[in-house]
């Protein structure tokens, strides 16, 4: 599977007793750090799909509920759970609440796998990949596509 990462955002923040919501740019056509791009009109996804931690498959924090490519990049929707009962996953989705709250993780990245005849090498080297599925979302520490941006992070207990 490849991945492309994007610089989350945090602007504003408001009240839910259930979830805590986070929006913005998933993905954009700009060549990232890698050296590649990704077509966001290529994308092939159904909506939800997971949300993960770190990009490890064994630690979902929660769901991206929404997306719509444009030419431009990819706005996204996601939920993540505020869960009650103590155990891992609790754990696991306050280090992530908490990591977006204080800004210690800042960033998404899309995980996807690239379609037959998908892409091109283009000059200079890197891919430019124009058809893709689209796999996961993860929150991520380390991004190399600087233009995604998160709009906002809506919770009861962050303060904007």
């Amino acid at each position: 599977m490849d991945r492309a990462y994007s610089i989350l955002d945090v602007k504003g923040v408001t009240d839910d007793e259930k979830f805590v919501y986070v929006e913005g740019i998933a993905s954009t056509p700009t060549v990232d750090r890698q050296g590649d791009s990704v077509d966001p009109m290529g994308a092939k996804f159904t909506a939800p799909m997971p949300l993960l931690w770190q990009h490890d498959a064994h630690k979902p924090v929660g769901q991206m509920t929404f997306a719509r490519p444009t030419k431009s990049g990819i706005p996204f929707k996601a939920q993540i759970p505020k869960v009650t009962e103590a155990g891992t996953l609790k754990d696991r989705v306050d280090e992530a609440i908490q990591s977006l709250k204080y800004g210690l993780v800042s960033a998404v990245s899309i995980g996807f796998r690239i379609l037959q005849d998908g892409y091109e090498v283009m000059d200079g080297g890197g891919w430019n990949i124009k058809s893709w599925e689209w796999m996961e979302l993860s929150l991520v520490t380390i991004p190399a596509n600087s233009e995604a941006v998160i709009s906002a992070v809506k919770s009861a207990d962050i303060a904007t």
